[in-house]
């Protein structure tokens, strides 16, 4: 069997290693899953599921630091928000059991009309099958859960994929779930080399729902090529905009912005990234949060004490660099950072003003920048944050009810925060993108409800 050996992004340490699955090995992951959900006998009742998802909570709580250092390491997240994903991570899976402790269907009206007098009708959940989990590198633990907890608790056997440069969490979880007495054909960890295979893998026809997390480039061509009757859910990100008025709290502001742009190295995909400040406070802003931005420590993620660790891979260093390059050359100004650092870091860097058109303002840097854009009319900030085609998560800071309810109608977004940065997130909520930024929604129990369908009973009660 060939093995994958994991590097940490800070170091290249190798830090474990995982085995990586042939043809033969996707193959038989996807009979032997197919094979369990056909046989109607061996599904896993409530109660079982319930037991097992109970247990590994449990487990992941004995383990917890544990799992926070293994994440932090592999993915590069500073342990001190490694520990925070990891308690997200527990949360999520007693979040998945209160869903199904309330598991339930709907009663259909019967005796509106003549034809349905005498009748009876219901529906019931039921798993809809085989779940091809594609998960991305920047939360390795809690995404899994996301994907992998909530096809146990809706019933489905899942294979999981995790990112070839975070897979250690998810070949933890899928242990830790065996251990705790799921039979190992309802969660298979699966790892092809090749992106072919894994397009082969997500397309074939006994895949029944495909949850991914990733690029919008590939989710999109993924969705395009998906069997007849497969369903999916796809999350991206966008450059997510944050609007500020002159009655905000700015100590609140800053506090806020410093956190949503710059926690995990802005590697989330609703960090904060276009901020759209009123004329007024624009620069005493972006000044503001230039200087909390250089108090963060940078280094190695693994350290108590760091706040920003690396970018995922060196390519993606001098991606950043390329961009924040070019928005200077074309007028915006540098406040902070701007420059590459060693172990793959960045400093975290504030852009006063970059143009509209530069890549800064109108893509996802995915990176530790962020970009503060002077205005003097609401509406037309607004209309700047629209132009680009992704929406996801949106925030304003004020102290009117006007401005915040003129931003949460006018801004193309799934969610918009209050005095809160972009980046905000409760696992039971929605969580949805718009435009490229996604489709469908996140969040265990709308997840779970779409790895379930209803299926409908009709009693005719006359016969």
């Amino acid at each position: 069997m060939n093995m994958l050996q994991v590097h940490s992004p800070y170091n290249n340490e190798v830090i474990g290693e995982v085995p990586l699955s042939d043809d033969d090995a996707i193959e038989h992951a996807l009979h032997t899953a197919h094979a369990v959900f056909r046989d109607k006998s061996a599904w896993l009742p409530l109660h079982e599921r319930v037991a097992i998802l109970e247990k590994l909570a449990t487990r992941m709580t004995a383990q917890r630091e544990h799992l926070a250092l293994q994440a932090a390491r592999e993915g590069g997240k500073p342990l001190k928000d490694s520990l925070v994903e990891t308690d997200r991570a527990i949360d999520g899976v007693k979040i998945c059991i209160e869903v199904i402790r309330h598991d339930h269907g709907t009663v259909i009206p019967m005796g509106t009309t003549a034809a349905s007098a005498g009748h009876r009708a219901f529906t019931q959940r039921e798993p809809i099958g085989v779940v091809a989990a594609v998960s991305a590198f920047n939360h390795p633990l809690n995404l899994i859960v996301h994907q992998v907890a909530t096809a146990v608790a809706a019933g489905c056997p899942v294979l999981v994929k995790p990112a070839k440069t975070t897979p250690l969490s998810a070949w933890s979880v899928a242990q830790m779930l065996h251990d705790c007495g799921l039979p190992e054909a309802w969660c298979q960890f699966v790892l092809p080399p090749e992106n072919e295979q894994i397009e082969r893998l997500v397309t074939d026809e006994r895949v029944a729902f495909l949850t991914f997390i990733g690029s919008d480039k590939v989710g999109w061509m993924l969705r395009s090529k998906l069997a007849p009757g497969t369903r999916c859910a796809l999350e991206h990100g966008g450059p997510a905009p944050l609007f500020v008025a002159a009655d905000a709290n700015l100590d609140a502001a800053v506090a806020g912005i410093t956190k949503g742009g710059y926690y995990h190295a802005g590697q989330v995909c609703v960090s904060v990234q276009r901020v759209f400040a009123e004329q007024s406070v624009a620069k005493e802003l972006a000044e503001r949060i230039a200087a909390a931005a250089n108090d963060l420590s940078v280094g190695d993620p693994a350290d108590a004490a760091t706040d920003v660790g690396p970018l995922i891979r060196p390519d993606e260093v001098e991606r950043v660099h390329e961009w924040v390059s070019a928005a200077c050359k074309s007028g915006a100004d540098l406040l902070c950072g701007g420059k590459a650092l060693s172990n793959n870091c960045y400093a975290p860097t504030l852009l006063f003003d970059p143009p509209a058109d530069a890549q800064v303002s109108t893509a996802e840097i995915f990176g530790p920048v962020v970009c503060v854009y002077p205005y003097s009319d609401l509406q037309q900030a607004i209309d700047q944050a629209n132009s680009v085609p992704y929406a996801f998560q949106a925030a304003v800071y004020t102290d009117s009810l006007d401005v915040a309810e003129q931003v949460y109608a006018g801004v193309d977004a799934a969610a918009v925060m209050v005095n809160q940065h972009t980046a905000f997130r409760v696992d039971g909520m929605p969580f949805a993108g718009l435009k490229r930024s996604g489709y469908g929604t996140g969040g265990m129990p709308y997840t779970i409800a779409d790895m379930q369908i209803e299926k409908m009973l009709v009693w005719n009660a006359n016969a």
